[in-house]
């Protein structure tokens, strides 16, 4: 069982399916709360996308499936949120 609770990936897509329709397909896996999909860029092909996953328990094996089924791609996994609680990140002076 995963205890993955947050999933932050950068997803290049086809400009087919939407936005609406891949975060459709992916709030409705299990373990899954929420989703946010946010368009970053648009060129004559693709769409960059920022999406955000909340839930209790992700499979990322199952997300990354669900978003190739599409025939997008994720170009990096910008942040993960693992364990019994969401741990927002702290700013420190290197941050600055």
């Amino acid at each position: 069982m995963s205890d993955i609770k947050r999933l932050v990936l950068d997803v290049l897509k086809p400009h087919h399916p939407s936005i609406v329709e891949l975060s459709k397909r992916l709030s409705v896996l299990s373990g899954v709360s929420g989703v946010n999909c946010t368009l970053e860029e648009v060129d004559q092909e693709t769409e960059s996308i920022k999406i955000t996953i909340e839930g209790t328990s992700i499979d990322f094996e199952e997300v990354e499936r669900t978003i190739a089924d599409t025939g997008a791609v994720i170009h990096s996994v910008d942040s993960v949120s693992a364990g019994k609680k969401l741990v927002e990140e702290v700013e420190t002076p290197q941050d600055r």
